[in-house]
């Protein structure tokens, strides 16, 4: 799941020093003896689990046993890695060739970066893949680069509205808002006949895109090689945001960490609505409004003026490190750790989305959680498929935040963004105005 990583975790990553985590087996493997003699596979892998420690972890450990336990020639290190110190700390080891993980959980926007660098194999045709027929179109693009395919796809996201059907009952609201004006209409009335506060905004510069989906736009146009951050588009988009916060209808975030701070309203029922990804939902349940857990509404992200509803895909791929002494085990587990038996398995232990189609069981569905998001899937957007995709939101960041709290103004903020980018992340790219 692609959550906001603070600036200041982001800083925190950069100084992480490569701690040593050796692999061994047998001198490499071409992929031969996982395809035709998987039994015959024997040595040690290091996979770094980038997954939530306490709430999805130990789901996939006991997965990893049940791997060992088919293959029971094969050794498998688990090492739980905090996803906000993942991308930096992989960077650093496979830059060094020192203490790289064989396998590795990375989010979906760190995968075309790491494959420039030549950080990853290739994939394609290997054991590790399966039947690619079975993957969700969004989180199989999403593991691509330049035609290749440099992950397997384990887990998937999306970002939908979630709201207190309890509250829009009393304000009279009869039906989620489907575009972001009727957001505001419901706001409205929540707040007049409850009290309670309308929509809350995280001031994350991932929780942008929704906006600039709904004007059609995005944060680059890849094939055009254009920075579109701050064109006449995702000009309206960010404009529709602060929108919602300078009329009320959504309640200006408290810098940084207000992503936390409004999940909490929204838990405790002093907020109605909140734009958040199904990660967020078991601590939601947690809360005194959703004691009843039929009280949590989740529909598709509201549409722009366009009429065009849309979030991020989201999610992670497993990818194995390039460096790797045993690709063949390494394969193996890869293909073990995506099958849908396996996934089928997480989401219904701890609520992920799988990748694979035939992963949607009865057992998966009957949860109206996981239906919604999947339903919502249908509407969701791949990331632009560049290296620098995962760095794109650290300077973003940074202004959509004084934007949604109202210390910067949209067009000077995008217009500053797309200069970051152009003079250090994307220098070979024109800026669309």
């Amino acid at each position: 799941m692609r959550r906001g990583i603070s600036v200041a975790a982001v800083v925190g990553a950069l100084a992480l020093t490569m701690t040593a985590c050796g692999s061994g087996g047998d001198n490499g493997g071409d992929g031969s003896k996982a395809a035709n003699d998987p039994g015959a596979v024997s040595g040690t892998i290091t996979w770094w689990d980038t997954s939530d420690a306490t709430n999805e972890a130990p789901a996939f450990k006991k997965l990893v046993k049940d791997f060992e336990a088919k293959y029971p020639k094969i050794k498998v290190d688990y090492v739980n890695v905090p996803f906000d110190q993942a991308q930096q700390k992989f960077k650093t080891a496979a830059s060094t060739g020192k203490g790289a993980p064989d396998v590795l959980r990375s989010d979906v926007g760190w995968t075309p970066g790491f494959a420039q660098l030549g950080y990853l194999k290739d994939l394609t045709g290997t054991p590790a893949l399966g039947n690619t027929g079975d993957f969700l179109e969004g989180p199989l693009k999403n593991a691509a680069y330049q035609g290749k395919t440099y992950g397997v796809p384990q887990v998937t996201d999306t970002l939908g509205l979630l709201y207190n059907k309890e509250l829009f009952q009393k304000a009279g609201v009869e039906k989620a808002p489907a575009n972001w004006q009727e957001v505001k209409e419901a706001a409205a009335k929540v707040k007049e006949k409850t009290g309670a506060e309308g929509i809350g905004l995280s001031p994350d510069s991932y929780y942008s895109l929704p906006f600039l989906y709904g004007e059609n736009s995005d944060m680059v146009d890849a094939a055009k090689k254009k920075i579109t951050i701050a064109n006449a588009a995702s000009l309206k988009g960010i404009e529709t945001a602060v929108d919602l916060v300078k009329s009320g209808a959504a309640p200006k975030p408290a810098g940084t960490d207000g992503y936390n701070a409004l999940k909490t309203d929204f838990k405790n029922g002093k907020l109605s609505m909140l734009i958040d990804g199904p990660w967020a939902t078991k601590e939601i349940f947690g809360g005194d409004a959703y004691k009843s857990r039929d009280n949590l509404g989740i529909a598709p992200i509201p549409a722009g003026s366009t009429g065009t509803a849309g979030a991020p895909v989201g999610g992670h791929n497993l990818v194995v490190y390039a460096g790797s002494k045993n690709f063949d085990a390494s394969y193996l587990f890869t293909r073990f750790m995506t099958e849908a038996a396996q996934q089928e398995s997480v989401s219904t232990t701890v609520g992920v989305l799988p990748t694979r189609k035939s992963a949607y069981t009865q057992a998966v569905l009957a949860d109206p959680v996981r239906k919604s998001y999947y339903e919502a899937l249908s509407k969701a957007h791949p990331r632009p498929p560049i290296p620098q995709g995962g760095d794109l939101f650290t300077e973003w960041l940074q202004h959509y935040t004084k934007i949604l709290t109202l210390k910067e103004e949209p067009k000077a903020g995008l217009t500053a963004t797309a200069k970051a980018w152009q003079s250090a992340l994307l220098k070979d790219y024109g800026v669309e105005e």
